[in-house]
């Protein structure tokens, strides 16, 4: 008999289109038998506030971690962007897939592209890291809250409540919406974060076997830039109320890493930005990578940004 596994996952349209597909692989690759354990987070009930004024996106999986220390479930499948870039003792990430698009969407119902928003437009977006970097493109633009699962975001904007909006392109694509994209900026206009695009197998540190038997869905390259891009916000102390950017890609083999940090209290405040180039092999080699990012925007001045205390 083959080995049954289930999978922890939230319940929104993209989680679960997510988990599907890591089934499918798990099916496929590994011949396991796979179940869903479809769950609601926190981070999904909380809509009225931003992520960072009510704990951040680890609200959306520690549920899903409950479930694995429980033993209801065996892995948990994520977003990467979504991770806590320190998770809980006795948790790890067994593997990393191969990156979809990492670029962020310009969504609208009634302009092509960003530079046709008129004067004054209104954007919708969550995110501090895409408010800081579409504030240092056009000052002049009004940015609002945009909470909710893509489908409600994507609603939201249908029924007028916005010129436009930001999404990650990944999500849109992975939902056989990409049609909805208008257009995509370009990685060093409006720098990802850490891990957008790739999708994150969580297990429990003690699960040797499955550790092992996941170890062969790991796409090296993504492996690689996100650990690179996870240690950047690692080293300045990270999370959904630091408008931190950092996006890592390969020039042949070289990786390439483009950060930039905003101030969370003056969002209009000038961006520190830095570019790094390195010949990255191992996980070591990233990790360090990514620490040398880090201090380059320490050298910017990045202490007079970063929360106090």
């Amino acid at each position: 008999m083959s080995e049954t596994i289930t999978i922890a996952t939230r319940e929104s349209r993209l989680a679960l289109w997510q988990a599907e597909y890591v089934k499918s692989l798990l099916e496929q690759d590994l011949g396991l038998k796979v179940n869903l354990l479809g769950m609601t987070t926190r981070g999904d009930q909380i809509l009225d506030r931003s992520l960072s004024k009510v704990g951040g996106k680890g609200l959306f999986v520690k549920e899903l971690e409950t479930a694995l220390e429980e033993g209801r479930a065996q892995l948990a499948v994520h977003s990467l962007k979504d991770v806590p870039m320190e998770l809980p003792e006795g948790f790890e990430l067994a593997a990393i897939l191969e990156r979809e698009d990492p670029r962020d969407a310009f969504v609208s119902a009634r302009y092509a592209h960003f530079s046709e928003l008129p004067l004054g437009a209104l954007v919708g977006t969550s995110s501090l890291r895409r408010v800081v970097q579409l504030k240092a493109l056009r000052p002049d633009l009004r940015i609002e809250p945009l909470r909710g699962n893509l489908d409600t975001r994507l609603r939201k904007l249908d029924e007028g409540g916005y010129d436009a909006i930001v999404l990650a392109a990944a999500g849109l694509m992975r939902l056989g919406l990409a049609e909805r994209i208008r257009s995509r900026f370009d990685t060093q206009e409006m720098i990802p974060c850490a891990g957008q695009g790739a999708l994150g197998l969580e297990v429990r540190a003690d699960a040797g076997r499955l550790k092992q038997q996941l170890a062969g869905l790991i796409h090296r390259p993504t492996w690689l830039a996100t650990q690179a891009e996870r240690a950047v916000s690692r080293s300045l102390g990270g999370s959904c109320s630091m408008p931190l950017a950092a996006h890592a890609h390969w020039e042949g083999a070289v990786l390439q890493m483009n950060v930039a940090l905003g101030d969370a209290e003056q969002t209009d405040r000038p961006l520190l930005k830095a570019t790094l180039n390195a010949e990255v092999g191992s996980v070591g080699e990233a990790l360090a990578f990514g620490e040398r990012a880090a201090q380059a925007l320490r050298d910017l001045g990045a202490a007079a940004y970063l929360p106090q205390g």
